[in-house]
């Protein structure tokens, strides 16, 4: 007994000896495992302040349009924590699970890649940015990893950068992972080079998302948040604050993940795509911009040799009964679609998405779409 009361002794110092020599970021990985809607309540955030609030209405027909039995088991089977449709700038369904928070914080995940993409437009209308030709060697000039090969700003907008950032969310020792539970994103920055030609080949990966934050930090002078808060929450009349979790305190936004709202002021950024970057007498965004920001990518290739026709600036791009439809798409089900043909925008929040993919496009993109089309059907 003894014997074995040392050997287990032993081990569980090993252990408590290995857990110390880890880096920090891989024991948050461990303690966390996987990353969930809630988790800027294990990180710093900053606060995207808003203003005066602009409640959206509610439609005449509000919530009297239900989807089908079918569909509707769709919400609950995949962990809905909101699904919402406005049409005509009004509310026309909303759908919460019961005891849930309609006001609650959630991560946008990758949603909040396209929100970067924005602020991108904003900075081009403030001239605090040239153009999207411009070169990271004056957009960067403290990266010249980067330098020297040819990368431009519209190659970090369409994911074609060609850098070392591998995107893998399995391993808990891949850049992806170190810069969602790590602490200095700035020094993962400092690490990436350029390893294939800029602007050939349409790769994801959040670090292009991360670069375009430092860009945007370097050329405005102004955190993420702040410019964020300044440029959209508070013009589009947001209702809450939202959060922008960071990688420490008073550190940088983790800008490709972690923009924290609800499903009535997402529904904003949908709104403000729809209506070409206006919002209720101002022009938030210049026309050419969205319009660029909303057209496929089509002089790349991907990985698999097809043509990239559904990703353009950080916002993805589907065919759906015969319409394009623009979206912004987070890794666990989070979703905002812009439908032009009925004036609709759907947000989608929950727990998880399909593991199947059709194309380009999780599966379950399209079952909320056949939800917000039988919905907006029955309104007809």
């Amino acid at each position: 007994m003894k014997r074995s009361a040392k050997f287990i002794l032993g081990i569980l110092v090993a252990l408590f000896v290995l857990w110390l020599v880890l880096p920090a970021y891989l024991r948050q990985a461990l303690i966390h495992q996987q990353p969930g809607i809630y988790d800027y309540q294990i990180f710093n955030n900053r606060t995207v302040g808003t203003g005066l609030s602009q409640p959206w209405e509610l439609s005449a027909a509000y919530n009297q349009m239900q989807p089908s039995p079918a569909l509707r088991d769709s919400l609950l089977s995949m962990e809905t924590t909101a699904f919402l449709v406005i049409q005509n700038d009004s509310i026309l369904y909303e759908y919460y699970p019961e005891g849930l928070d309609p006001e609650a914080p959630g991560n946008s995940f990758s949603m909040a890649k396209s929100i970067v993409s924005l602020l991108i437009g904003c900075a081009l209308a403030d001239g605090n940015i040239e153009s999207t030709q411009q070169g990271v060697e004056e957009l960067l000039p403290d990266l010249p990893k980067l330098h020297g090969k040819g990368l431009r700003l519209d190659h970090l907008l369409t994911m074609s950068s060609g850098s070392s950032w591998d995107e893998s969310y399995s391993s808990p020792f891949s850049i992806t992972t170190e810069a969602y539970y790590g602490n200095d994103l700035q020094k993962l920055l400092q690490r990436l080079q350029i390893e294939e030609k800029p602007g050939n080949t349409f790769s994801y990966r959040s670090g292009d998302t991360q670069l375009l934050a430092q860009i945007l930090l370097n050329a405005t002078g102004r955190s993420l948040a702040d410019y964020a808060a300044e440029k959209l929450w508070r013009p589009l009349g947001a209702e809450q604050a939202a959060l922008w979790s960071l990688d420490q305190e008073n550190g940088m936004e983790k800008a490709y993940c972690c923009f924290n709202s609800n499903a009535r002021d997402f529904a904003r950024l949908g709104q403000l795509l729809l209506n070409k970057g206006h919002w209720k007498g101002q022009q938030l965004l210049p026309e050419a911009y969205i319009n660029a920001a909303l057209s496929p990518a089509t002089h790349l290739k991907d990985e698999d040799g097809d043509t990239v026709n559904y990703y353009g600036y950080q916002i993805w791009l589907l065919q759906h009964q015969g319409e394009s439809i623009p979206y912004l798409r987070g890794i666990l089900g989070q979703y905002i679609f812009v439908l032009p043909e009925t004036n609709a925008v759907v947000v989608r929040l929950g727990h998880r998405r399909s593991e199947i993919y059709c194309g380009a496009h999780t599966q379950d993109a399209y079952t909320w779409l056949n939800i917000a089309r039988q919905v907006l059907k029955n309104q007809q």
